[in-house]
């Protein structure tokens, strides 16, 4: 059955994908259309979401960053198919990283980088960083139920030859590369919620104590890595700006959670300046009512 739904939608896909970016977002208005006030996907969900972390705003202010982050949606992920054809040139013009010189000097540290992510403007897109360091990029994912999907989506993100590693090979798979004295760039998006455990962190996230992945962290101070912030911002429709920002160097003379919290706060920041752009379709505070006493 998985493979019969793959070879059905798989045609579909690589034929929007041709599509001229023109076509592309008129496509997008029009699944705005499907999925907002037809299908109504997660909509109560997003709703909940904005009145939670923005208990000031008006009904009509949540309402408008409603409709502007699911034509958002559609917008990025159609940009996710696009990139199954999309050339390296076409990419570089529009995914453009501001501060190329902070990845040279990062690299020239001689230490392999952790890269985190938001769920912010497009993550999909990302995968231009490769074009832009000399050491070998990774981006940790969580495996698709579906086998081929889960073959498609790494080779849309490994297009330009970033590797993705699912989230349980992360930590062999580092410290393979350190053993051999391979440096590397590891991106982690790391603001959505992990599930419960004894030992989970809970962090403040936009004014709401939920548990927090503390991954990235951990595995930078057991192998003294660093720590940057990937800041992408929506410049226009298919257009974005990405700035590297590098949270610390020496992470091990961090506090215990340090990092994880300034990363949240560089996420923060991008959300109260734009909260169209978030992912809010995704149960980030579903856990906030559980925290342990």
């Amino acid at each position: 059955m998985q493979f019969l739904i793959y070879i059905l939608v798989y045609p579909l896909l690589w034929l929007i994908s041709i599509l001229p970016f023109s076509l592309l977002y008129l496509l997008s208005d029009a699944f705005y259309l499907l999925i907002y006030y037809i299908i109504r996907y997660r909509k109560k969900v997003v709703h909940n979401n904005l009145i939670l972390v923005f208990p000031d705003k008006t009904k009509k202010e949540i309402r408008t960053i409603e409709k502007r982050f699911y034509r958002h949606l559609c917008d990025m992920f159609l940009e996710m198919v696009k990139t199954m054809s999309i050339s390296k040139n076409e990419m570089k013009k529009r995914f453009h990283i501001v501060n190329t010189a902070e990845l040279k000097r990062l690299e020239s540290l001689n230490k392999s980088v952790i890269m985190m992510f938001g769920h912010y403007a497009s993550w999909e897109w990302a995968i231009e960083l490769q074009n832009h360091i000399n050491y070998k990029g990774y981006g940790v994912y969580k495996k698709l139920a579906n086998a081929y999907f889960d073959k498609l989506v790494r080779n849309i993100r490994s297009k330009f030859n970033t590797t993705l590693i699912s989230t349980k090979d992360t930590i062999s798979t580092v410290n393979e590369n350190e053993n051999k004295g391979v440096k590397s760039v590891i991106g982690f998006l790391s603001d959505q919620s992990p599930r419960l455990s004894n030992d989970v962190y809970w962090g403040e996230f936009m004014g709401v104590k939920v548990p927090c992945f503390t991954g990235a962290e951990r595995l930078a101070k057991k192998l003294d890595l660093t720590i940057a912030y990937l800041k992408v911002k929506k410049i226009n429709r298919g257009y974005y700006e990405a700035e590297v920002i590098t949270l610390t160097e020496n992470p091990k003379t961090h506090k215990d959670y340090e990092l994880t919290d300034l990363f949240l706060r560089e996420v923060e920041k991008q959300i109260y300046e734009a909260p169209e752009y978030y992912f809010w379709t995704h149960k980030r505070w579903k856990h906030r009512k559980k925290i342990p006493s």
